[in-house]
């Protein structure tokens, strides 16, 4: 099982990057356990400059904007 974070405040886009990892996760079939970080605090300790921001097992994989398709694919298979 994949654990995923989703750094944000809470805006459309987090949301949009939530709904991203979990339905790119049902498609691939793989298991996830997604965790929404909100805590200004948390998100700049984890290095976030700009929201999303999105960890796949504890590695920070993308920040600012939505992720891409193909690129959010990669990063749950590894």
């Amino acid at each position: 099982m994949k654990t995923v974070k989703v750094y944000g405040p809470g805006c459309k886009r987090c949301e949009t990057a939530e709904t991203m990892v979990k339905d790119t996760a049902t498609k691939l079939g793989i298991e996830v356990d997604v965790e929404k970080i909100t805590d200004p605090r948390s998100i700049a300790m984890a290095g976030v400059i700009s929201t999303p921001g999105i960890s796949v097992d504890g590695k920070l994989v993308h920040a600012g904007g939505l992720p891409q398709a193909d690129a959010l694919e990669k990063w749950l298979r590894a």
